[in-house]
């Protein structure tokens, strides 16, 4: 199998390639033996090998970085949550956070048990500091932790929407109207993405239950806390909006919030199946058939940084198998980015087949059942391997920059144009400037909200997915959209898990840039160390700002 573009291939020599996985093919054949043998036929374990060969189905990046390494943490990402309030509950999660960032994993905490900040402390009379103290010092352990020596920390906080610091939470990373000395915060990460800055390794995101939206559904308001939510999360893309609606204890998250929990230490366990070089319905239930058991085998062999994370695996036994390239396969039977009639039949058999797989399967093995089989990551690294659009997102633009991280310490980018863009181009004669990309859907968020929420119908726990917008201040973002946007989030909010938006410009260092289709397709693979910021070099850029 070889890769669609040089930086497919730049990106698995970077991140997986080692010693005895060499190319794509050895990784994969590795992977599959190492987590199947033995506990899946040699039929299907040879199957899945080539399954995956063909990159039909992808497992979670942890799993192809351990692949063929003496340890097996396979797990991408630790829910963890505060549960007491006292000094040593800071202290065991605080170690929690350290282990499992350490492992190579990232980590999504609920902190809404503490208590408001001001409050008064019964044992020592003093006063309680608040949640916000304890999310900065968490921050502060994910800037020093490389994950598994191998990539920066990847973290997530939620706050209830009706705790007493809500307002506080709802600012932590308004960096624009943060003064440092003449300038202000925003200005400084934009010259140095390295600056550090408030929760600045951490997602943040507000837990709206059950209650909330029987208030929305009562008077047809969304309420102050929700309006301060929209307004910041349209300026600053944050915070996000995490949806419990009739789960209200399911509150914990992981850092892209994909997967969803109840249970204190549970974990993520993530493939995703690649719809666009799936050839037909009948080989996609296969498909999703095996990779359902490749990630049943996971929760068997994976290994856990510390103790109690298996007590809960085993009660839950959570699989996140996703699906990548369905605005690809959308694209080859030259339809809109909308859940139409065959996807739907494509996605009930994701829906049906997996859950019979899960069962069965554990039945066979003598485990538990898993309560839950499907959840749909961001697969930003693994979609660029496959060279496919990522999860249910729209291609981001037909041609960009990429900027990443090499060495650890240096900045790069390359120019890179869309795989299933060009497929239209040289197959169809397509015009480049007429192929629906993220940046056109930026005029019309609805048809973003409402995919989201069709496709959610489908998923048992949640949907990585982030709306991209115009800057603010422009004619589609600005003051006066704030309110029909929040009212229109609010009308989808009980069919969604959550939402998040990227406010094109709101962050430093955004990793993807929109450039013309000339420009990138005369500089494909070209590597490019950066000296400067790369928003910068165009005067625009727009993305998924993880």
């Amino acid at each position: 199998m070889t890769f669609r573009n040089k930086f497919a291939e730049d990106i698995f020599n970077l991140k997986y390639k080692h010693e005895g996985c060499d190319t794509w093919a050895s990784l994969a054949a590795t992977l599959v033996h190492e987590v199947c043998d033995g506990l899946m036929s040699p039929t299907e374990v040879d199957q899945l090998v080539y399954y995956m060969t063909e990159m039909k189905f992808i497992p979670g990046g942890r799993y192809l970085w351990y692949a063929g390494r003496k340890v097996k943490y396979y797990n991408n990402c630790f829910l963890l949550k505060a549960e007491n309030d006292n000094r040593e509950d800071w202290a065991i999660l605080a170690n929690k956070a350290t282990s499992a960032l350490m492992s190579g994993g990232g980590i999504g905490i609920d902190y809404s048990v503490y208590r408001p900040s001001g409050k008064r402390l019964d044992r020592t009379g003093g006063q309680a500091s608040g949640p916000l103290p304890m999310m900065e010092l968490v921050n502060g352990i994910g800037r020093n932790v490389m994950q598994g020596g191998s990539r920066r920390s990847a973290m997530y906080a939620s706050l209830h929407w009706k705790h007493g610091d809500i307002q506080d939470f709802l600012n932590m990373k308004n960096w624009d109207e943060m003064p440092v000395g003449d300038t202000t915060m925003a200005k400084l990460k934009e010259a140095d993405f390295n600056f550090k800055a408030p929760m600045d390794m951490t997602n943040i995101s507000v837990n709206y239950d059950t209650e909330w939206q029987h208030n929305y559904w009562a008077t047809g308001e969304v309420g102050d806390v929700f309006m301060k939510n929209m307004r910041q999360a349209l300026k600053s893309s944050e915070p996000g909006f995490s949806f419990n609606y009739q789960k209200d204890n399911e509150t914990l998250r992981n850092a892209c919030t994909e997967v969803t929990s109840a249970d204190p230490d549970d974990v993520c366990n993530l493939g995703s199946i690649n719809l666009s070089r799936i050839e037909n319905i009948s080989e996609f239930a296969d498909v999703v058939e095996l990779s359902t058991k490749f990630l049943l085998c996971g929760t068997i062999r994976g290994e856990v940084p510390y103790e109690g994370i298996e007590a809960t695996r085993e009660k839950n036994r959570r699989l996140g198998l996703g699906l990548m390239g369905m605005h690809e396969w959308l694209i080859q039977r030259g339809e809109r980015y909308e859940v139409t009639d065959e996807l739907h039949k494509w996605l009930h058999v994701y829906k049906v087949v997996s859950d019979k797989s899960s069962k069965d399967f554990a039945d066979h093995l003598g485990v538990s059942r898993p309560v839950a089989n499907r959840a749909i990551a961001p697969t930003g690294s693994i979609g660029i391997l496959a060279g496919t659009s990522t999860g249910v997102e729209p291609i981001f633009a037909v041609a960009y920059k990429r900027r990443y991280l090499k060495g650890g310490t240096r900045w790069h980018y390359q120019y890179v144009v869309d795989s299933a863009a060009q497929d239209l181009i040289d197959r169809y004669g397509a015009d480049p400037d007429k192929i629906e990309s993220a940046i056109d859907l930026a005029a019309d968020p609805e048809r973003r909200v409402k995919f989201q929420a069709d496709v959610q119908d489908y998923v048992d726990m949640s949907i990585s997915s982030t709306i991209n917008l115009p800057a603010w201040g422009t004619k589609l973002n600005n003051e006066d959209t704030v309110k029909p946007f929040a009212h229109m989030l609010a009308k989808y909010a009980h069919r969604l898990r959550g939402f998040t938006c990227y406010a094109d410009g709101s962050r430093g260092g955004q990793p993807l840039t929109s450039v013309p289709y000339s420009e990138a397709s005369n500089r494909q693979g070209e590597e490019i160390l950066e000296t400067h910021d790369i928003c910068d070099i165009t005067g625009h850029g727009g993305s998924c700002g993880v």
